[in-house]
Parts: structure tokens; C-alpha cells; sequence
């Protein structure tokens, strides 16, 4: 019997997928515990409304994110820290700090977690960070690091 999968189950396959399981096993166990519906041509319809609905989703959030590059391409950071003897910083400029430079001056909201390679800085001048903000979407921020 082909069903399509509600959730991932277990050796059998991936939420959404279509499989091929015996009689007994989607009667007994797949539909009743709601991990699985037959294939009928209105779930196949259902199923293709909801993919398409996902792409949608997708698309949408692809193009926020190629906003928000255009929008890091554009605008710089600055910091102020205090600066020691021999021109060293005290401490370091963290991903926390630049998050939250961003939401305070350009009302920006990125996740730290995305930062690529992100290393903290510990020094004066201009940095370039670079930001996954979605899938192959590669957005750059500028921060200058300066004394005060």
C-alpha cells in the first residue's frame, strides 16, 4: 500500500515522502497513530498545495534576506572601546556585541550563529564580517573598532 508520511518515521522515510509499506502495517500502525494517509488523489492534491505553499514560504524568506544584504552592503558599525598603553584594546569586540549595534542603530535583528568564521575582534581599524542570512545569501557587515 503507498502512503504519504505525516511525520519521519523510523526506517520507513521522511515527512511528506511517498512510500510503499504493507497492507497491515499502514492499517495497524501508520494511519491510526496519524503518521501516515493513504494515497488518494486528494491527498496527492492536498500534498502538492502544501508543497507549493512551502515555496512560496521559502521565496519569501529569500528575498528578506537579499533586503537585508543590500542593507549590510550599505551601513557601517561603529565601536568604542577602551584602548590600553601601546594602543591595545581591553578585551575583545564579540558577535553579541555587533548583534546588538545592529539592532540598536539599524533596527537590523541577525543571529550570532550565522556569522561565517567569525573570529572576535581585538584590534582597531575596519573589520569585515560575512553573514549567512539564508542559503547562499552571503550578506557583509563593516565595523570600525575605535577609541572610546
Amino acid at each position: 500500500m503507498k502512503v504519504i508520511l505525516l511525520k519521519d518515521v523510523k526506517k520507513v522515510g521522511k515527512k511528506n515522502q511517498i512510500v510503499e509499506v504493507s497492507n497491515g502495517y499502514a492499517n495497524n500502525y501508520l494511519i491510526p497513530n496519524k503518521l501516515a494517509v493513504a494515497v488518494t488523489k486528494t491527498s496527492l492534491d492536498i500534498k502538492k498545495g502544501e508543497e507549493d505553499e512551502i515555496k512560496k514560504e521559502q521565496e519569501a524568506l529569500k528575498q528578506e534576506a537579499l533586503k537585508i544584504k543590500e542593507q549590510l552592503n550599505n551601513i557601517e558599525i561603529v565601536i568604542g572601546t577602551k584602548i590600553g598603553q601601546e594602543g591595545k584594546i581591553f578585551g575583545s569586540i564579540s558577535s553579541k556585541m555587533i548583534v546588538d549595534q545592529l539592532k540598536k542603530e539599524f533596527d537590523i535583528s541577525i543571529d550570532k550563529r550565522k556569522f561565517i568564521g567569525f573570529e572576535n575582534i581585538n584590534q582597531l581599524g575596519y573589520t569585515k564580517i560575512k553573514v549567512e542570512l539564508y542559503k547562499g545569501v552571503i550578506g557583509e557587515i563593516k565595523v570600525q573598532v575605535i577609541e572610546g
